[in-house]
């Protein structure tokens, strides 16, 4: 069966004095291959650390996931992941990043050079490719980050706040690349961000989730990551639908972080 399922997931943390953190609790979820879905939450809600079982970082504690019919049990290079902090080798080149991961794998030189050619095309960095890392700005960084994962081919890309660190411009631009890729590349991809607009914008499907244990307390099917793969996304949030469902979302999110607070008032 091709796309990602998870299946009552759970994670629980056992603490060194003794006790334990329950960070995810039955956490259920299919997502077709080439589907978009944007994981919205207040702190400390699980969203990382959903992303990070995903990925096969970490094991959970109950339930199942199966990627295109088999069983994830560790990282594998069928899902790459995206980092805030793009998780690059500063003092490698542009090229040299992107064909990382085709090196490993011992690609003939003449395919690995067509493919990170071709990516550099598409990410726009064609012109930056023998720059070391460091000389580049933050987006750029960014967009290095994102051809290099596109370069091992996975089936599922996982997004962990990849856009957070950028200003305002910028984040803009990369949101614009981000569906510009999904669409190019029909890829899965899951992201995790505390942006409600980000989440509305490049989510067809967002998940808000609640305050631990960790669940999928609602889910939004939505057209504006649709409507931005050829549109302005200024012109996209000017939709008559897009505000109030900012607003719902933002309110939905700011009472449970509330409830989070009056509990950690109530312990004090």
């Amino acid at each position: 069966m091709s796309g990602l399922s998870i299946d009552k997931l759970s994670m629980r943390f056992d603490l060194p004095g003794g006790g334990s953190v329950q960070a995810l609790k039955d956490v259920s979820l299919d997502l077709k291959a080439g589907e978009l879905l944007s994981v919205l939450g207040p702190s400390g809600c699980g969203k990382t650390t959903l992303l990070n079982i995903v990925a096969g970082f970490l094991a959970p504690t109950e339930g199942v996931m199966t990627l295109n019919g088999h069983k994830i049990t560790g990282p594998d290079a069928e899902r790459g992941m995206v980092f805030q902090h793009g998780a690059l080798f500063e003092w490698m080149s542009v090229r040299d990043n992107v064909g990382f991961g085709p090196s490993m794998k011992g690609m003939p030189k003449n395919n690995k050079a067509e493919i990170v050619n071709h990516l550099l095309d598409v990410v726009g960095l064609q012109d930056f490719k023998e720059k070391a890392v460091y000389e580049l700005s933050g987006g750029m960084q960014q967009r290095v980050a994102l051809a290099r994962c596109l370069a091992n081919d996975p089936d599922v890309i996982l997004m962990d706040e990849p856009l957070g660190a950028l200003d305002a411009l910028t984040r803009e631009k990369m949101q614009s690349l981000v569906l510009k890729l999904w669409k190019e590349t029909g890829k899965t991809i899951i992201l995790i961000t505390h942006s409600v607009d980000e989440a509305l914008l490049l989510g067809e499907r967002v998940i808000v989730m609640a305050p631990r244990p960790g669940r999928i307390h609602k889910e939004y099917r939505l057209p504006f990551a649709e409507m931005g793969v050829n549109a302005d996304l200024r012109d996209v949030k000017k939709h008559p639908d897009f505000a109030p469902k900012r607003e719902e979302i933002l309110a939905m999110i700011w009472a449970m972080e509330e409830e989070i607070m009056g509990r950690t008032e109530e312990k004090a």
